[in-house]
């Protein structure tokens, strides 16, 4: 429940959750931030979760690395912060990043209200928020035409899609770019965000089937859906008769058989590989390997950009996975907390270590990790990894430009949600197609009840105006009405 949002116990500790997936949403995310208030979830703020590395060098948050050099860092709280910004990208580029954030955001807002809500094309309600010419160019091509340039879009702003998405500037569309500087009021949930989608679900009164793949729905002559599936294990598969299917993850990778064959088929678009290395270690990331004096201070977040060669070079920079990182050979590498190691009896007193979590589109190798420790080779004596956890997702697609988006009705009685993928993908939208896909179809049973009730009462209508025809004293003869079959 909750996919991408999932968590991992660090040192398989229930007391250490890490978040693998989906880890932060923000305050104009309406149905988030709701629901985990309706749900009375605990919900902490990015800050704060980023103090939890306690050995006083917790005030440089954020560091962009091209695999050379450390670019800028970043330090929280201070008087100089937004002067150190200033200074190394002037100050319209800030100026007018943030208005175009906001202008995006607001125009997709529009998306949560009537008239645009319920919108039954998602291609026809991004057309109606002027979002088109965004959705249409790349980011580099969209951040140009709104007088964004140089080295603020090529470090940080390139920076911020590479850790969201693993895209450069030259591939990911103009939208998604601007949804990665939607930053403010960052939070999560204390214990995984996962929480929010377990909540909604529990308090829906469903009959949930977990480990029950679906193979084959089936779209009978009276409209009605056969739901054939195959609980893990079984040898015969079960099926069950529904109104409505909704199909809420990526059709291509469903595995499923649908009868009769669709009309038109969503496109296939290829997602991307993304490995996530988390570790826990007794030692610090070492300066010297990120181009730093020895000693000196490394950002708890470490993003990643091109360097200046890498970025005139278009198969880097419209490049996917491995053909898009670059020298760094990494998206981000993150601090995300020290923690005390259990002892292997239990007991206390353990020491204190750092956990961290890599994104890249590679398999980030034991040996890789050491380096970034500052390990040197044939020091066997070193304990550089004491935990370690990985996995690869199909973290999510690559947004390429587009003007036209997969429709949320396939057939009737078959909807699908995962189209807004390639407008927007994030634990926030992925709610918006849910909650637009179930208010579509609770209007298509409203307005069908409607008819209904207003075909009866024409022919009750008839039924008087037939009776007040008759002549006084000629009595009228109650015909039996023909109930369908499918009208039980």
């Amino acid at each position: 429940m909750g996919g991408r949002s999932t968590t991992v116990n660090a040192y398989d500790d229930p007391s250490l959750p890490i978040e693998l997936g989906a880890s932060i949403f923000v305050s104009v995310n309406y149905n988030l931030v709701n629901a985990a208030n309706e749900l009375g979830l605990t919900v902490s703020s990015v800050s704060a979760k980023e103090r939890r590395v306690e050995d006083g060098q917790d005030d440089l948050v954020l560091g962009v690395y091209d695999g050379n050099q450390m670019l800028f860092t970043y330090p929280e709280g201070k008087w100089w912060s937004l002067a150190k910004l200033i200074y190394r990208y002037g100050p319209l580029a800030l100026w007018r990043t943030k208005k175009l954030t906001e202008n995006i955001v607001g125009k997709f807002l529009t998306m949560y209200e009537p008239p645009l809500f319920p919108f039954p094309s998602l291609s026809g309600a991004v057309e109606a928020t002027g979002l088109l010419p965004a959705t249409g160019a790349t980011g580099l091509q969209f951040l140009e035409a709104n007088g964004i340039v140089g080295g603020f879009a090529e470090e940080l702003i390139q920076a911020s899609t590479r850790v969201n998405y693993g895209q450069n500037l030259g591939l990911i569309h103009g939208v998604e770019t601007m949804v990665c500087m939607a930053t403010d009021g960052a939070v999560s949930v204390e214990g995984g965000n996962w929480q929010i989608f377990h909540g909604m679900i529990n308090s829906s009164n469903i009959d949930l089937k977990l480990q029950t793949p679906v193979t084959k729905i089936s779209k009978s002559d009276d409209g009605e859906w056969t739901v054939a599936y195959k609980p893990d294990g079984a040898k015969e598969a079960t099926k069950e008769i529904y109104d409505s299917v909704i199909l809420a993850g990526p059709l291509q990778y469903a595995n499923l058989a649908i009868e009769p064959e669709l009309e038109k088929k969503p496109d296939m678009i290829p997602y991307a590989t993304l490995h996530v290395t988390l570790f826990a270690s007794p030692l610090r990331l070492d300066p010297v390997f990120f181009g730093l004096n020895p000693g000196q201070l490394v950002p708890r977040a470490i993003l990643t950009t091109l360097n200046d060669s890498e970025r005139t070079d278009p198969a880097i920079m419209r490049g996917e996975g491995k053909h898009a990182v670059g020298s760094a050979g990494f998206f981000s590498i993150s601090t995300l907390r020290s923690a005390v190691r259990p002892l292997p009896d239990g007991g206390e007193g353990g020491k204190v270590e750092y956990i961290y979590k890599i994104f890249s589109p590679e398999r980030y190798g034991d040996e890789k990790i050491k380096k970034v420790l500052g390990v040197k080779d044939g020091d066997e004596d070193a304990v550089a990894i004491t935990w370690m956890y990985r996995h690869v997702w199909k973290a999510y697609p690559y947004e390429y430009p587009r003007v036209t988006f997969e429709e949320s009705k396939l057939a009737d009685g078959l909807w699908y949600t995962a189209g807004i993928e390639s407008f927007i993908s994030t634990m926030e939208t992925s709610s918006l197609m849910g909650m637009n896909v179930a208010k579509l179809i609770v209007n298509e049973w409203v307005e069908e009840k409607k008819k209904e009730e207003e075909e009866e009462e024409a022919r009750e209508a008839t039924k008087l105006e037939e009776s007040a025809a008759k002549p006084v004293g000629e009595s009228v003869k109650e015909e039996t009405p023909v109930v369908k079959a499918d009208e039980l």
